[in-house]
């Protein structure tokens, strides 16, 4: 007789959780369109101050998020997650404010950026290694690909909806609705009553340093995580490019508007939601590894359709952006659910949010040489060109994914960390 697991629906943990990931990603999918707008249209910034923007953004999180997996090892993750919520909700507040006084400049959407990200990397570290505290481990997937679900739902409904809010209110005030989803996100935050796993006394705490050295050691050590932290670092090349270009070429080079911008983007959602839907099935007919092949394979053929998209014919463009969104975004997504699962997976809960902010920095930094690099050569050569390098970038994920371990991975291994690393440890080995 074989056991049935309650569904994650009956764990009201993972449904509060759920929900203020829902409402936080809507307000962030309004902002992601909102924050690069207010610069282009209400100050009339170009691709070096877009790029300004986005590296500062990513140097934020750059700088701390070392000091990020650290203290989430060290303390309990959910009032670490409240705490970011609280803080970006301040942050992202200002901007509408200042706009209305009439006193909105690049500077502070530079700083704002910044230290919004620095905030953001502290929750979205709490966030992966908290998950496992709630959910059961064969059940990561299953959590995992409906908070991409819903993600997804919310990136349809944010994306779209921010268009119209940008050209109806401007992007200022649409930013303001961002910042009233991240308090909404804090409460229902604080209801969550499961508690967490006991954590490291102060007195059993190693120096902050040794500790980072730790999880960058176990990240460095394993073939498999090596693997992962090398090929999320390559989609974030064409993600910073693209973060930089998209909305200028979608703008200037196919003669989009904000609304259209937002419809298209908000498409991908759709994209999205498919590819959470699939992500286990897929997992399971193909094995973990080739899922994950294929996932990165769709993501690179999505992203090579914007830089063929022709410049000046609306229709003909928009469409090839549409296609970029629900082929990219649906095959990113499957790659994201099993690479995020499989991480949580075979990693010891109190070390993994270190093994996530070791990723997390190597990805930052790769998407932090794609923005910079991205702006630099749209000023250079053109945003084609640019979308172009970051599209080829991007690409070289599935390379690190077939040439290591993971190509042979099918189902679920068992984990690979089960024990603390010390500086007398030999690194960690398959």
């Amino acid at each position: 007789m074989t056991n049935v697991q309650p569904s994650i629906w009956r764990s009201g943990a993972f449904v509060r959780l759920w929900s203020a990931s829902t409402i936080s990603y809507f307000g962030s999918f309004i902002t992601r369109t909102a924050l690069p707008l207010a610069a282009i249209i209400v100050l009339g910034s170009g691709p070096l101050e877009i790029s300004a923007i986005r590296s500062m953004e990513l140097v934020g999180g750059l700088v701390v998020v070392f000091v990020a997996g650290a203290w989430v090892d060290r303390l309990r993750r959910r009032p670490i997650m409240i705490g970011a919520d609280i803080g970006r909700a301040v942050l992202l507040g200002s901007i509408p404010l200042a706009f209305l006084f009439h006193v909105l400049g690049l500077p502070q959407l530079v700083v704002v950026a910044f230290l919004a990200a620095i905030l953001s990397s502290f929750f979205n570290v709490a966030s992966g290694a908290y998950l496992p505290t709630i959910v059961e481990r064969d059940r990561l997937v299953s959590a995992n690909s409906a908070l991409s679900a819903s993600a997804s739902v919310a990136e349809f409904t944010g994306f779209g909806v921010s268009g119209f809010l940008v050209q109806i209110f401007t992007a200022p005030i649409a930013i303001g609705i961002d910042a009233v989803s991240f308090l909404v996100s804090a409460v229902l935050l604080g209801g969550i009553r499961q508690p967490e796993p006991p954590r490291p006394a102060i007195t059993e705490r190693e120096p902050i340093l040794h500790e980072i050295r730790e999880g960058l050691r176990v990240v460095l050590g394993s073939p498999v995580l090596r693997a992962i932290a090398a090929a999320h670092s390559a989609t974030h090349v064409l993600w910073g490019v693209f973060g930089t270009t998209y909305l200028l070429f979608a703008t200037r080079e196919i003669g989009l508007g904000p609304a259209a911008i937002g419809i298209i983007a908000g498409v991908g959602g759709l994209g999205s939601f498919f590819g959470a839907a699939v992500a286990g099935r897929i997992a399971k007919r193909f094995g973990i590894g080739r899922a994950m092949i294929l996932g990165l394979v769709g993501l690179s053929v999505g992203g090579a359709l914007i830089p063929l998209a022709p410049s000046g014919a609306v229709l003909v463009g928009a469409a090839f952006l549409i296609g970029q969104q629900l082929i990219g975004d649906s095959s990113g997504t499957v790659y994201d659910i099993i690479e995020t699962s499989l991480t949580q997976s075979i990693v010891d809960g109190r070390i993994l949010g270190r093994v996530n902010a070791s990723t997390e920095f190597f990805t930052t930094l790769l998407a932090l040489v794609g923005a910079i690099g991205g702006g630099i050569i749209a000023e250079v050569f053109g945003l084609r060109a640019a979308m172009a390098v970051g599209v080829i970038g991007g690409a070289t994920a599935i390379l690190f994914v077939w040439f290591s371990p993971i190509r042979s991975i099918h189902g679920t291994p068992p984990p690979l960390v089960t024990t603390l690393v010390t500086p007398e440890d030999a690194p960690l080995s398959e």
